[in-house]
């Protein structure tokens, strides 16, 4: 086992992970997903191959405990106690892990039934992200980590003397690109210490528990994309999913994700009815502002008061931008903010790791995240791509801009 761990325990990850896995165990326990990690820049991480592999082997030997059980249930009662079981029988399997190289570059690929590789998701991206930052910034000691943070905490404090942060919320969503799990300790504790009517909690349940603040957590893309591979019609599968995440949680977690197939799209599926079911959206791609003016102006038209709605904005924020967003918004409709690689990957002196992992078929068939930034598309059946954006009617001049930047996801 290495001497450092990366990932410290079954719950070192986002709630998400969690939320996602009783709803496959309860809807769909045998849906079959594929998964691939995938660098978005041209960096070379093959001579980790090694030292990655060895890691995430260790990922075999997580347990949850009964005293993390205890804390979830106390915490998170939407969580069922047949899931609960199951999560006290869970293991990572490495079997349905493949980790080398392909083309010259790092290729990561889990294959199995939803409910078991859907986890790997977050442990993967911030095990490569850790080994890679070990190496390549040794520099990055606790003593800047704390500097750093220092500085951004300041920065907000300063943007307080001429914007009214009364209602400014910000939540860790850094988990997946963390510069390591130390460093994400660190944040995190200095957040709460220093920004505590701010500072609203954490996407990690085992920091949570360790640093004593709120977890939370919102519905996956992942969610989505699986309905696009069930025996729904294609045009249906964004609602279906929708329509199933509120019979999972009658009414808890109800923020719903905008940009599978791209905001349009979803306003065009936004009925009364599920503007009514949900108490918030989220962004995670495109401009923010104009992203916010379409939902407020979709809510306005189902006549739903947008100023009992929550805007979630989670798109590579920081301060600045997050404040520039509160304010435009403010007193017309609520927000909050999830920060993550800025926050806890981003120190002055290195340069976070731009990766992701995404699902790419499922049973068999592809299954495709229309973003509204184009270059964030990841799908490997062009013909798939386009008949998933015919479906949806999405714009001509957008369809050709995704389909040039899909790269090597297409």
């Amino acid at each position: 086992m290495p001497d450092t761990l990366c990932v410290q325990s079954l719950i070192d990850t986002d709630f998400y992970k969690l939320t996602m896995q009783q709803a496959y165990l309860h809807q769909l326990p045998n849906a079959e997903g594929v998964w691939e990690f995938r660098c978005r820049t041209d960096e070379d991480l093959t001579p980790y191959v090694a030292e990655i592999r060895e890691q995430l082997a260790a990922l075999a030997d997580l347990r949850v405990t009964e005293d993390q059980l205890t804390y979830l249930r106390s915490r998170a009662p939407y969580l069922k106690d047949d899931y609960l079981a199951f999560l006290r029988l869970f293991r990572f399997n490495m079997a349905q892990l493949n980790v080398g190289i392909e083309k010259g570059c790092l290729a990561i690929k889990v294959q199995g039934p939803q409910l078991h590789v859907s986890p790997f998701e977050i442990p993967v991206m911030a095990t490569v992200s850790e080994i890679r930052n070990r190496t390549l910034y040794p520099e990055v000691d606790e003593e800047q980590i704390r500097k750093s943070t220092r500085h951004k905490i300041q920065q907000l404090e300063q943007f307080g003397d001429s914007v009214d942060l009364s209602d400014f919320r910000f939540f860790d969503f850094g988990t997946r690109r963390r510069f390591s799990y130390r460093a994400q300790y660190i944040v995190t504790d200095m957040l709460k210490q220093a920004l505590p009517q701010q500072f609203g909690g954490t996407s990690n349940i085992h920091l949570a528990q360790e640093l004593h603040l709120p977890f939370l957590g919102t519905m996956a893309h992942e969610w989505l994309q699986t309905h696009q591979g069930l025996n729904y019609r294609l045009v249906d599968s964004q609602k279906a999913a929708l329509e199933n995440w509120v019979r999972e949680y009658r009414g808890d977690l109800g923020v719903a994700l905008t940009d599978v197939i791209g905001v349009d799209a979803f306003c065009r599926d936004l009925d009364r009815y599920f503007a009514k079911l949900y108490d918030g959206f989220r962004h995670d791609s495109g401009d923010p502002i104009v992203w916010g003016e379409k939902i407020i102006r979709r809510l306005e038209e189902l006549r739903v008061d947008p100023i009992r709605k929550t805007l979630v904005f989670s798109d590579g924020l920081d301060f600045a931008r997050a404040v520039q967003i509160y304010k435009h918004f403010q007193g017309r409709i609520q927000t909050s903010f999830g920060i993550g690689t800025w926050l806890m990957a981003d120190f002055e002196v290195n340069k976070p790791l731009n990766v992701v992992m995404k699902m790419v078929s499922l049973g068999g068939q592809p299954v495709a995240k229309i973003s509204d930034s184009p270059g964030k598309t990841m799908c490997h059946d062009r013909a798939f791509l386009t008949y998933l954006m015919e479906v949806f009617a999405v714009d001509a001049g957008v369809r050709e801009h995704i389909l040039l930047s899909a790269g090597q996801g297409v």
